[in-house]
């Protein structure tokens, strides 16, 4: 974004995608990987938005960067007029990868830093999840690694976690929008004790088996029964491709959030598991789901001056 020459400096926040519930940890379980929004803004006497990389993002009020930022104004007690504001978009919408995480943790940081960073990064992670509704997308977002959270009375209670680079997630983006929304409206209301049970064991089995590097218990761990036997119903194809991810030497398969992204996590050393795997998709007739093989992040959204 070119100077306006007010004489502000321009904040510019990168924040990661996120890969949240990781199987059985249903808003409680989120990692970062190293795919990267970017957020560029300025105070303005006027509202101007602008998509770096042409994405369909709101030009208006509506935009979530801006509404973020607004309402930290707001909260602070500070008249907000507007923003000269640019986006570059490389997380996907609506494919449970955390783009409104995304766009709630650029708004957040970089109105605090515009602000004098009037607010600790624990409460801007409280203020993230009460905006977003959970902590597993924004949590790891704004701090980087695996995150385990819980959302009380609007306070995060979270525990970081940072992942050996020995792992890299593999994640299968096709060729349609889930709305988190829909995704959200198939489950279940109720649920049996056994389930409960079930899901509560893999998820805390997950968790340490990550970062402790017991990674044979990840495909244990992933197993579900709270969302992803309802979310697999909308995504034609996803337990399948799941399988094959097993099949082709993963440690697990999930659905990313709320999908339609699904991912898989694989050991660094298993250096055919790309090729392996898009061929597989491709004999599946699905050419158009992407793959991405993606490094964690620990260190979350950074921000800088210039």
């Amino acid at each position: 974004m070119a100077d306006n020459g007010t004489g502000t400096d321009m904040v510019k926040v990168r924040i990661p995608a996120t890969s949240a519930n990781i199987g059985s940890g249903f808003d409680a379980l989120g990692v970062a990987v190293a795919l990267y929004n970017y957020v560029y803004m300025r105070e303005s006497d006027r509202l101007a938005i602008r998509s770096h990389d042409g994405a369909d993002i709101p030009l208006d009020k509506e935009n979530l960067v801006w509404k973020t930022a607004k309402h930290l104004y707001d909260v602070c007690g500070k008249p907000l007029k507007g923003l000269e504001l640019e986006q570059l978009s490389n997380i996907p919408f609506a494919r449970g990868l955390g783009s409104s995480s995304a766009c709630i943790i650029g708004g957040l940081l970089g109105a605090n830093e515009m602000l004098g960073k009037p607010l600790t990064q624990d409460a801007l992670i409280d203020m993230a999840a009460v905006l977003e509704g959970h902590p597993d997308n924004t949590t790891p977002a704004l701090t980087g690694g695996l995150v385990t959270a819980v959302l009380d009375n609007g306070k995060v209670h979270y525990v970081k976690q940072e992942i050996h680079n020995d792992l890299r997630f593999a994640v299968i983006i096709p060729d349609f929008e889930l709305k988190t929304s829909l995704a959200r409206s198939v489950l279940p209301q109720e649920i049996p004790h056994t389930d409960a049970r079930f899901n509560l064991a893999r998820s805390a089995l997950m968790a340490v088996s990550l970062y402790s590097g017991k990674y044979e218990n990840l495909r244990i761990g992933a197993d579900d029964r709270l969302h992803q036997p309802y979310r697999l119903e909308l995504i034609p194809g996803g337990g399948q491709v799941m399988e094959l991810c097993l099949k082709n030497g993963a440690y697990a398969a999930y659905v990313s959030g709320a999908g339609s992204s699904l991912m898989a996590i694989v050991d660094d050393a298993v250096l055919d598991f790309e090729q392996k795997t898009r061929d597989s998709l491709d004999d599946m007739g699905l050419q158009g789901w992407r793959l991405h093989i993606l490094s964690i992040d620990n260190k979350g959204a950074i921000l800088m001056r210039g």
